[in-house]
């Protein structure tokens, strides 16, 4: 049989599906994790940069360097294994281990990242978490009295998921050694592969939750901002309606305000776009925990609507008042235009009458001068004829007078037509 011809990227592309999969791991387990966000703008930076903090941690512990313009890695770490991730805007490690601590989130566990390696990350940290991983109990009542220990009861988020293979907690609170904790209470059935799933996907639900916060932060910087052009255009728009505003001097501060927008809109619209992406992910990850209540405390889903929603409605809600403050400034700027527009034509046709009213004085005066010449002209051709005829009048028995007056019909006449008929060629 004929062998068919490849797409160039089709096995690269369904590699992609399986680049970068869940850990297996079992209970009990710890595991830090570490999101950094590099400086620079996502879409130009020095991806390679990355790389070489990954191959400085691996490194330390000899194990063996990525692949060249790797995206992912998942490999031995010494006694660790670690897990890195490449994405747009931001750098995962998390860092396994099944020696678990007497001390429940013992910040000595993220000294497996060393001092140094972090003084030399040129990134400012996302997020940080510690997650421990142990066998559930049977009795409710002892997870209950632990998760007291461990968290802040007053944002405990803790239940049951994935079809009660685990109870998940989270008080998504920052410890006093600067981590997220995350405690992970493993069913003695659950799969090492389906822990691996609900430890990644709470990372993924803490980073990207703080990754979208970054919108909300946005915002609120560029707030007052929005409030003192929202109410330059309103009192701009009001003025319009004045008989006696200057409307070209309203349409150069509209146009100034819309530039304004404008700029804002292109500053923020990256920011905005990825927070909206980012909630959405958050979104689906919960909801692929099917979580169920534990103990008729909050659930994940119900912590991220009373505290996490609002602040993404708050993003949303800013997005289109900015997008309608752009709308109204531009409909404002063309209303006005078209006021200056009628304005101006107003103008031309005043300017057109007087015009008219010129050309018309100026055709009367041409006729009075036309008339004036004839006049002029006709003098000094009878004085001529005269002179010319004078000779005759003697023999004739004509006076000077009589001959002169019989010429001066005669030479107006002539002269007259000559002048007309002049005009007429010229025209």
């Amino acid at each position: 049989m004929a062998s068919i011809k490849d797409h160039p990227l089709r096995y690269a592309l369904n590699s992609e599906l399986h680049a970068r999969p869940f850990p297996s791991l079992g209970a009990p387990h710890v595991a830090a994790y570490l999101a950094v966000r590099p400086p620079g703008d996502a879409a130009t930076r020095d991806r390679s940069v990355d790389l070489e903090h990954l191959s400085a941690l691996l490194k330390h512990y000899g194990a063996p360097l990525p692949a060249e313009n790797a995206t992912h890695y998942y490999g031995p770490m010494g006694k660790f294994a670690l897990k890195w991730e490449q994405h747009t805007e931001f750098v995962t490690y998390t860092v396994f281990s099944d020696q678990i601590s007497d001390r429940p989130f013992d910040p000595a566990e993220f000294d497996v990242f060393p001092a140094d390696w972090r003084a030399g990350l040129n990134a400012e940290r996302i997020t940080s978490i510690l997650l421990r991983l142990v066998q559930r109990p049977e009795n409710n009542g002892q997870i209950s009295d632990v998760l007291r220990d461990w968290f802040v009861p007053e944002s405990l988020a803790v239940a049951n998921v994935l079809d009660d293979a685990a109870t998940v907690a989270c008080d998504f609170r920052i410890d006093s050694a600067g981590h997220m904790r995350v405690a992970i209470f493993a069913a003695p059935q659950t799969g090492e592969r389906r822990l691996g799933r609900i430890v990644q996907r709470m990372c993924e639900i803490e980073t990207y939750k703080s990754m979208s916060m970054l919108g909300f932060a946005k915002v609120r910087d560029f707030g007052g901002q929005l409030n003192d052009l929202d109410r330059e255009l309103t009192n701009l728009m009001a003025a319009m309606r004045a008989s006696d505003a200057m409307a070209e001097d309203t349409l150069h501060k509209l146009l100034d305000i819309s530039v304004q927008l404008e700029t804002l809109s292109a500053q923020t619209s990256y920011r905005l776009g990825a927070t909206e992406a980012y909630q959405a992910i958050v979104t689906q990850r919960i909801s692929a925990l099917r979580e169920t209540r534990f103990m008729s405390r909050q659930g994940f889903d119900e912590f991220m609507m009373r505290r996490y929603e609002p602040a993404m409605r708050t993003v949303k809600s800013s997005e289109m008042r900015l997008q309608s403050m752009s709308a109204r400034a531009i409909r404002a700027s063309e209303l006005l235009r078209t006021r200056v527009d009628v304005e101006r034509s107003a103008q031309n046709q005043e300017i057109l009458a007087s015009m008219d009213r010129r050309s018309d004085l100026q055709l009367r005066l041409q006729h009075t001068v036309e008339g004036l010449s004839v006049v002029a002209i006709s003098y000094y051709a009878v004085s001529l004829a005269s002179y010319a005829l004078y000779p005759l009048a003697e023999p004739f028995g004509i006076s000077k007078g009589i001959l002169t007056a019989v010429a001066v019909p005669v030479v107006v006449l002539v002269v007259w037509w000559m002048l007309r008929r002049l005009r007429s060629k010229i025209h």
